[in-house]
């Protein structure tokens, strides 16, 4: 599950709202309790840095690791809610921050999955110039994962910006393809292009709508489906 770091701020999307973590983190223990799914996910941090803002005057690879930094934040505030509630957790790190988590090894991430512990994945993929979300794409597909699920604010994948396109339109299927071609901004081409490489289905959905995430991995449709 890859969850983007606006979820975690105010209403504008930016800083840190506890009580935002503590609300998805309520939701992602009821599904995994019910559904004994492995579950690994990986945040972002645009709501407390985003590097790939214009107006930001710094080096990209500068910013882009201030930003892996910020999903280090995220990570520990998200284990906390999770822990909390009861749900045992690893959060693993793209690069060394032992006095706070593990480092990322495939094979130890499999393996805590296998202990039916939730799998907490930060710092994209420890290198600049790569997003996020290719940094979740890599990632399901090196734990042997069969599907990503991405939890936006709106309700899946449209042809603009729906909060400010009252015209948008909503995709409820696409092929990899379409969604490359059509430069949708959900996900970046990198992502997309990893995953169909993989044949890694992609299911875009309101993470208000996470309650309801027994029927979408029963295949009934919510969100779009990127495959």
């Amino acid at each position: 599950m890859k969850l983007t770091g606006e979820l975690f701020g105010d209403k504008d999307g930016k800083g840190i709202n506890f009580a935002s973590f503590e609300k998805i983190a309520s939701q992602i223990i009821k599904i995994w309790k019910s559904t004994s799914i492995e579950l690994a996910i990986v945040v972002g941090g645009g709501n407390i840095f985003r590097g790939r803002e214009k107006t930001i005057r710094v080096d990209q690879a500068t910013a882009d690791y201030m930003g892996m930094l910020g999903t280090v934040i995220n990570g520990m505030a998200l284990q906390e809610a999770l822990e909390r509630l009861g749900a045992p957790t690893r959060m693993m790190t793209a690069f060394e921050i032992r006095s706070v988590a593990e480092p990322y090894i495939r094979r130890r991430a499999i393996r805590h999955l296998e202990k039916g512990r939730i799998v907490i994945l930060t710092a994209g993929v420890g290198s600049p110039f790569f997003t996020t979300d290719s940094g979740a794409a890599l990632r399901a597909i090196e734990i042997n994962c069969h599907l990503i699920l991405k939890a936006t604010d709106v309700n899946g994948i449209y042809s603009s910006d729906p909060q400010k396109d009252k015209k948008a339109k909503f995709y409820s299927k696409l092929s990899y393809e379409e969604a490359i071609r059509k430069r949708l901004k959900i996900m970046d081409t990198t992502a997309f292009a990893l995953c169909q490489k993989q044949k890694m289905p992609i299911i875009v959905f309101n993470i208000e709508k996470l309650n309801q995430l027994g029927k979408i991995l029963e295949g009934q449709p919510l969100g779009t489906l990127v495959s």
